[in-house]
């Protein structure tokens, strides 16, 4: 089994928020960040060539950096690529799912909220989830796509958008108010834990955050072949320039991007 750093892909600087996690469990593990930037966002492409595009990209970001495990830190990813990727390489992939299960757990009142990308929210894979572990549950679905966006521009240095936020999260809000009040909210993308402060502190009543950082972080304590390395790493890969992402990588550990070379695919 190789014994390389841990590798986290997203379509963009989400997956920041898993190798968060993933540090604060394991401080010495080294890792490897991938991001999709020329195709962001990915809920405007059609699933069959995101599907193959992101088995491409990640392909190419696994040669980079001689991975041991594949993180897709992406629930869009996760949902389309898994089987894919799993068939192609020849390394453990962990992929993300919304939080349902803790959320549901974790729950007084039995009504959860789930922020998450239009495309998460309408998925039948997330439905399924809910039927499975939060059947007794009122779900409130909230797309909010708008926060993607926040929490690039946030990262590029830009500031946070309060009045595009509270807007984005006003069904949220209302939900709170009803009976039974939510209670419990699922970060529904990785890009949604890197605002986690902000939604805090513009919530009008104290909530549950959860989001799935933390199983992700067992599951790779569970399959990745070493959890401490002699060689440091760092090394992160984008698809396009992305030189304004560079502060904000580096606040997390990460070096400024190397332009990675991708195969191209039909319909790219």
């Amino acid at each position: 089994m190789k014994s390389g750093p841990v590798l986290m892909f997203d379509s963009g600087v989400g997956g920041l928020s898993v190798a968060h996690a993933l540090r604060q469990h394991y401080p010495e593990l080294p890792m490897c960040y991938a991001c999709d930037n020329a195709w962001l966002p990915y809920g405007l492409r059609d699933d069959v060539t995101l599907s193959r595009r992101i088995v491409s990209v990640c392909k190419a970001a696994v040669d980079a950096c001689q991975a041991s495990v594949l993180v897709v830190a992406c629930n869009t990813a996760s949902t389309l690529a898994l089987e894919g990727l799993r068939a192609t390489l020849d390394i453990p992939v962990v992929g993300t799912v919304p939080a349902i299960k803790p959320a549901a757990r974790s729950s007084q009142t039995r009504h959860i909220g789930l922020l998450a990308t239009t495309a998460t929210v309408n998925r039948p894979y997330t439905q399924a989830l809910i039927d499975n572990f939060a059947s007794d549950c009122v779900v409130t679905k909230v797309a909010a796509d708008a926060l993607v966006t926040e929490a690039e521009a946030w990262l590029s240095g830009a500031p946070l958008d309060e009045k595009r936020l509270q807007q984005a999260l006003l069904p949220l809000w209302q939900a709170t108010q009803c009976a039974p009040a939510l209670d419990t909210v699922v970060l529904g993308c990785t890009h949604f834990p890197l605002l986690k402060p902000m939604l805090v502190s513009l919530s009008p009543s104290p909530l549950i955050w959860v989001d799935s950082g933390d199983a992700i972080a067992r599951r790779v304590g569970q399959v990745a072949p070493s959890l401490v390395s002699n060689t440091p790493d760092g090394r992160c890969f984008t698809t396009a320039p992305a030189t304004r992402l560079i502060k904000g990588l580096a606040r997390y550990g990460f070096q400024s991007p190397q332009l990675l070379t991708v195969s191209k695919i039909d319909g790219a």
